[in-house]
């Protein structure tokens, strides 16, 4: 991938097909950032028009780990459990999670194991099939090194995996293994295939999230480029998240300030004619809005707005700090 990428560019990764690629184009499109894609759905590479500088490369989820990693890619798109799999976690920095691609990397045993219900229980499970049988259990799973970490915290040491290339959640059926980890965004797969998730096998709770490379050429012009995305990334963040609150008061609103942390909220502006201006987190709009009418506004308007940028990029700072944590190191 690197020999076909020029090296004036940020490079930015993002799912090749599917609902990920769509959620993701999504994403940017919020941000006021269009993904184009070159000659169509069969051109793998692309731009992102709003943000001069950038090409973008379509990849597979799994592709997109391993270029962040080795620096080939600046940025990306891709699920946490796949950085976590890859080990990955020391070569590129988690910015911020995209709220989409949900799913769990779960333990999942044969409904018939009635009295398996813990990961204790699959510990003395493990250790009888061993002592009856003579073999280890088999553990059928993609995510080989998620599987083993896992299972050493929990002290389950009798099991062998069997690294599944197909649908893992019918290994045990066709007597490929006698349970599995896998991914599973309802858990109606594992239900159809006679499974259930333990109680306490929820490895991790994965979604997509923005993913930057700590080991790419990451030059002053494109850490320049790289701030504007975030940029905007930030701001659109920000107004999703957040509400502007207008309510006219006949107090200073200054005289209930105090009152405003409870709501998470904070005073922006206040004119001449007694209209406040009031920024709160969006769940917590309507309540505030209750207070003020209590401090005898007549109408309280609640708005939604675009973007909010602010002179501090929150997602920029955090790139900025690895970076300088690498360079010092």
């Amino acid at each position: 991938m690197s020999e076909l990428i020029s090296g004036d560019k940020l490079v930015l990764a993002v799912p090749s097909k599917g609902r990920l690629q769509e959620n993701a184009n999504a994403f940017f499109g919020r941000a006021g950032l269009t993904v184009t894609q070159g000659r169509g759905a069969r051109d793998y590479r692309g731009a992102l028009s709003g943000v001069e500088g950038v090409e973008v490369a379509f990849l597979s989820a799994s592709e997109i780990v391993k270029n962040l990693a080795s620096g080939a890619a600046h940025l990306g798109v891709t699920g946490e459990d796949l950085v976590r799999e890859a080990q990955a976690e020391s070569k590129v920095a988690l910015l911020t999670p995209l709220g989409f691609g949900h799913a769990n990397v779960v333990v999942a045993v044969p409904q018939a194991w009635i009295d398996v219900r813990t990961m204790a229980d699959l510990e003395d499970v493990a250790s009888a099939y061993r002592a009856r049988r003579g073999e280890r259990m088999r553990v059928a799973t993609k995510y080989v090194n998620t599987t083993r970490a896992f299972f050493r915290d929990k002290g389950v040491a009798d099991y062998h995996i069997v690294e599944s290339l197909g649908a893992t959640e019918g290994a045990p059926a066709a007597g490929q293994a006698e349970l599995i980890v896998d991914i599973t965004s309802t858990g109606a797969t594992l239900i159809a295939n006679g499974l259930k998730i333990l109680d306490d096998g929820v490895i991790l709770r994965s979604e997509a999230n923005l993913v930057a490379s700590l080991g790419a050429a990451w030059t002053p012009e494109l850490r320049e480029v790289a701030r504007k995305i975030l940029a905007r990334i930030a701001a659109e963040e920000e107004a999703r998240t957040t509400r502007e609150i207008v309510a006219v008061l006949l107090r200073d609103p200054e005289d209930f300030e105090a009152h405003l942390a409870r709501f998470g909220a904070k005073l922006r502006m206040r004119g001449a004619d007694g209209e406040a201006v009031f920024v709160a987190p969006k769940d917590q709009a309507p309540a505030l809005a209750d207070f003020l009418i209590g401090q005898g506004a007549d109408h309280v308007a609640v708005r939604q707005l675009d973007y909010v940028f602010t002179s501090v990029n929150p997602l920029y700072e955090r790139l900025i700090g690895r970076l300088d944590v690498c360079v010092t190191a």
